[in-house]
């Protein structure tokens, strides 16, 4: 994925919705927040290729989101922009409670047990409705190098940012 320093991706171009324009969006946040109409957006396209846009509306679509952006008028220039990235600066993104974190500040750190034992880095996360699903990797394990760590209260018992670590207390069987 494309990186740019300073800003966050926020969603992906996956496709055109009718004649005018319309773009499908695959959003990263759980939000539609962070396409705020009326507010500029960075998109990047694989080439490396960016312009800024900005937003005339935006609503779900199913798992998917519709939104307009302005000089982006057919369905022609649309398709020319399948592939591309949103992003917004990071400072723009909304708050969190306590004890919340955006998966990009999870995916990276490294997951140690309440035995100090090292169980890899956050690979992925998985979505599963009731709660997130951390996948963890240590590619230094030749069996059994992954661990499927569930988001609770109860498993992760300290996330430290900083440092990128976190802390668990894991059931019996993971």
């Amino acid at each position: 994925m494309v990186k740019k320093n300073g800003f966050v991706p926020v969603g992906k171009i996956v496709g055109a919705h009718g004649l005018k324009g319309n773009i499908k969006v695959y959003s990263y946040a759980e939000s539609l927040s962070v396409f705020k109409p009326g507010s500029f957006i960075l998109l990047i396209n694989p080439k490396g290729f960016e312009k800024s846009y900005k937003i005339k509306w935006v609503k779900p679509h199913g798992r998917l989101a519709l939104l307009a952006l302005e000089g982006v008028e057919t369905r022609n220039s649309v398709e020319t922009l399948v592939g591309a990235v949103f992003f917004i600066k990071r400072a723009h993104l909304p708050e969190l409670e306590d004890g919340s974190y955006y998966w990009l500040d999870i995916i990276g750190i490294s997951v140690f047990t309440i035995h100090d034992e090292y169980l890899g880095v956050v690979e992925s996360i998985i979505p599963t409705g009731s709660n997130d699903v951390f996948v963890v990797r240590d590619p230094n394990r030749v069996h059994d190098n992954e661990t499927l760590i569930p988001a609770l209260g109860s498993v992760i018992l300290k996330v430290d940012l900083n440092l990128k670590t976190m802390r668990v207390d894991l059931p019996e069987g993971l």
